[in-house]
């Protein structure tokens, strides 16, 4: 079982950890919504349930729930810059395929 995450998203993950001034980590999981069936959601977490797994990687606590674990398993997190978009980006070897517009995935 593995997430990983970049050095970019690290330091950014961090970043924004720090600027907001609490949390353990931040939560990567899934929900049912979008044109494929699944989107990633992204958020902070203050604290870690006892069903959570939680992978510390770069100094970055990533707290999964059991549900989503399955659809994340091998998810490489990284922040991206193109232009004058940025944003958190997934790599998941789960998804077979995602909606024209990127914001959800199917397994």
């Amino acid at each position: 079982m593995a997430i990983t995450i970049t050095e970019a998203a690290a330091q950014r993950a961090r970043s924004f950890l720090e600027q907001r001034g609490k949390g353990v980590g931040i939560r990567l999981g899934v929900k049912t919504t979008g044109c494929s069936g699944l989107a990633y959601v992204m958020e902070f977490v203050d604290e870690v349930d006892d069903t959570d797994t939680v992978i510390e990687d770069k100094g970055v606590s990533i707290i999964i729930d059991g549900k989503s674990l399955v659809y994340l398993d091998g998810t490489e997190i990284d922040f991206v810059k193109e232009g004058l978009n940025e944003g958190f980006e997934f790599r998941n070897p789960n998804a077979k395929g995602e909606c024209g517009c990127g914001e959800s995935f199917n397994v």
